[in-house]
């Protein structure tokens, strides 16, 4: 049975550990060894919306895992720009790869992709709806800085209507019974009420604030998100939040000495420069993160022991 990477919905609790102990494992093996793992595979990266650290360490971790790439970076470089379907693009890919990742701007083409694909697919982002990678490398990070992840208080700031990175950790960390969470938002950018009514079988507490400063007291991490630009229908609402919130080195003066500030990246405003000089800027590492964590993932498609 093909093992697909859609969404944080279809993954256990069991599942999230395992990839998290395959990242540990990924990270013990010298260079060297680990460019034989995945020897003569192929990855499609068919990436129909930009990105920079999603394909580029995709496309790292499967080179040095010793496999290779093809696909595009743009829709523009493809059929699709002729008229050619999107289900006749995935039937052509499978004819020379053995795994795909792809990212759409459109919710649920990923799955879509699965589901008429015989081969593994993995979801690098579509649209506001998910991003289960880069929430894997975010739980990996923060298990590495903290060495757990159940009890922790996080606080989610700025775009979280739209925001399919923290949608998918969210979720990911009620699997581990986290049951606390600060949102600071402005209102038109509001967590979707949807995913505040998940079911998890215990009570979770939401606290809502549109005020920045009150969540460096209150937290053990901070996750920035910048305000999405493209994810706006009307730049005249864009230009009335874009700068809501920014985080600054003098803001962090009187943070806990633990906190822990991570951020998907890009950003744009919302972390001054001045804070990757502190203590509590995560968000450089989190990104080498996921070179690990996306290797780890690969390995577990392949069922490649380690």
């Amino acid at each position: 049975m093909k093992k697909d990477v859609i969404s944080m919905h279809d993954l256990t609790l069991e599942d999230v550990q395992c990839y998290l102990k395959t990242a540990e494992k990924v990270e013990q093996i010298p260079l060297e060894e680990r460019f034989r793992l995945l020897s003569g595979k192929i990855m499609a990266s068919l990436f129909f919306e930009a990105s920079t650290r999603t394909r580029l360490s995709f496309e790292a971790a499967m080179y040095r895992l010793g496999g290779n790439v093809i696909g595009f970076a743009e829709q523009g470089a493809t059929s699709v720009s002729k008229g050619e379907s999107f289900s006749d693009t995935i039937h052509t890919v499978e004819s020379y790869s053995d795994v795909i990742v792809i990212r759409h701007p459109r919710e649920g083409t990923a799955r879509h992709a699965a589901q008429i694909s015989f081969l593994p697919v993995i979801n690098a982002g579509d649209g506001t709806n998910q991003h289960p990678t880069q929430t894997l490398l975010d739980l990996y990070t923060i298990k590495k800085n903290f060495n757990k992840i159940e009890g922790l208080r996080i606080a989610f700031v700025g775009d979280l209507k739209y925001s399919r990175t923290v949608h998918s950790l969210l979720q990911a960390l009620m699997k581990f019974k986290v049951n606390e969470f600060m949102l600071v938002s402005p209102e038109s950018l509001r967590l979707p009420e949807y995913l505040k009514k998940v079911n998890m079988g215990f009570p979770v507490t939401f606290v809502e604030t549109k005020k920045l400063e009150d969540a460096i007291p209150y937290a053990d991490i901070i996750y920035m998100t910048r305000i999405q630009r493209e994810r706006f229908p009307d730049d005249i609402e864009y230009e009335k939040v874009k700068d809501s919130f920014c985080l600054n080195a003098q803001m962090l003066k009187a943070a806990p000495e633990g906190l822990k500030v991570l951020h998907p990246l890009p950003r744009v405003n919302e972390i001054a420069p001045d804070v990757d000089s502190t203590p509590h800027a995560e968000y450089f590492t989190q990104a080498k993160n996921g070179l690990i964590m996306r290797q780890a993932i690969l390995l577990n498609i392949f069922e490649v022991a380690i």
